[in-house]
């Protein structure tokens, strides 16, 4: 048996942990031969719902409203969907392999040969937002210049650095880095994952008649395989499944979270009182008139560099002065709502948005991408014009 294989036996039941890497050639042979050689009694897969469409419908990102995106509050989280994407379909593209096409062998095959199969991932929503309201602002910033950077990296993965990636010792290391890294992430994206994988494996082999013998094969990744086979064996000893209700919550944000959302408008309102009491209206002014130039500038420059339509570098201009004051919205959202107003997303842009991530140029001309772009740029522009002006103003009183 491979390395990428692991048969647990509890009891009559046998279960075939297959460890994939998503864009291996080997990984799809090797589940589909798995499953006709054994002819399981039951497949499941480390897909959800939510991926499966992706995966099945060309016409899933279609019906995408970037003006609901944006009202929603889930700019961040589809850029890190699209990232994600765009980053292993381009490593597939180098081997002639589609991301999670394993995964489709694998419910083919079992449909081929009559065999019951399911879906056994959580929502990759829920798992993309239990990640982000899990980090703090800092690991929010190392999260997003990772993606940033995974999505421009013109690195070469070759046929065996993929297959590497099945080996234990490959994984222990990139685990151990992840961990290190942003270990709230690697939390939520492997650990709690590991677990409700193997809820839902285990809860597949229980069905019918408990003295039955069973054969149940679970194509999962490989970096999932240590975790869910100690899950299951926890499950075996203890005799009891895992609650996974509350994996599939998601947090509300904490009291320091909520809290740094006035922190900024609170120090501002702050200042400006000090200066009119210890200076005079005329200082306060000046003051205010340094917040608006600082703030609006710089998320106007940021709605620029993304090429933004007039309107929504207007937009930025005049509304980040008075969004950074308010703990509720942030210029990105009204600049992205703008944005996909005046420059709707057509349907050639939702039919090669995977494609386009992988390239600066491709980003400007997809108007999906363009939008989300001119939403993250004036957004920065605005934090790093809020955290300026701060320095000014306070320098303005001191002095």
């Amino acid at each position: 048996m491979s390395d990428s294989k692991v048969s647990l036996f509890f009891g009559n039941i046998k279960i075939i942990l297959i460890g994939t890497a998503h864009v291996s050639r080997e990984s799809i042979d090797e589940v589909r031969n798995s499953i006709l050689e054994t002819k399981p009694h039951y497949v499941c897969v480390e897909l959800d719902e939510a991926r499966y469409a992706s995966i099945t419908n060309k016409d899933s990102w279609e019906s995408l409203d970037m003006v609901k995106v944006f009202r929603e509050g889930k700019g961040f989280l589809l850029m890190a969907n699209l990232v994600l994407s765009g980053f292993q379909r381009r490593m597939g593209a180098e081997l002639g392999v589609k991301p999670g096409e394993e995964m489709l062998v694998a419910l083919n095959t079992a449909t081929e040969l009559g065999i019951p199969h399911s879906l056994c991932d959580r929502n990759v929503h829920i798992t993309l937002r239990r990640a982000w309201s899990r980090c703090n602002f800092w690991n929010k910033s190392k999260l997003l210049a990772s993606l940033i950077a995974g999505a421009f990296t013109t690195e070469k993965i070759s046929k065996e650095e993929i297959e590497n990636l099945k080996k234990q010792s490959e994984l222990d290391g990139m685990m151990t880095e992840l961990a290190d890294y942003l270990p709230q992430v690697k939390e939520t994206l492997i650990d709690e994952r590991d677990r409700y994988l193997a809820a839902k494996i285990w809860e597949t082999a229980s069905q019918g008649n408990k003295d039955e013998s069973k054969k149940i094969i679970a194509v999962v990744g490989a970096g999932h395989m240590q975790g869910i086979k100690n899950h299951l064996e926890k499950i075996y000893s203890s005799k009891e499944n895992i609650n996974i209700t509350e994996l599939e919550i998601i947090p509300p944000p904490s009291f320091l979270s909520m809290a740094s959302r006035f922190i900024i408008p609170a120090i501002i309102l702050t200042l400006l009182v000090i200066g009119f009491f210890h200076s005079g209206i005329g200082t306060s002014f000046t003051m205010l008139l340094y917040w608006t130039l600082w703030n609006g500038g710089l998320a106007a420059i940021g709605a620029i560099i993304a090429l933004g339509h007039p309107l929504a570098v207007l937009v930025s201009l005049l509304g980040a002065p008075i969004t950074s004051l308010s703990p509720f919205i942030g210029i990105g959202i009204l600049s992205g709502i703008t944005q996909a107003i005046f420059r709707k997303p057509r349907v050639v842009d939702a039919q090669n948005i995977i494609n386009d991530i992988g390239s600066i140029k491709g980003i400007y001309r997809n108007r999906i991408t363009h939008t989300l772009l001119v939403f993250l740029l004036s957004t920065l522009g605005s934090v790093a014009g809020s955290f300026i002006s701060i320095h000014f103003v306070t320098d303005i009183i001191l002095n």
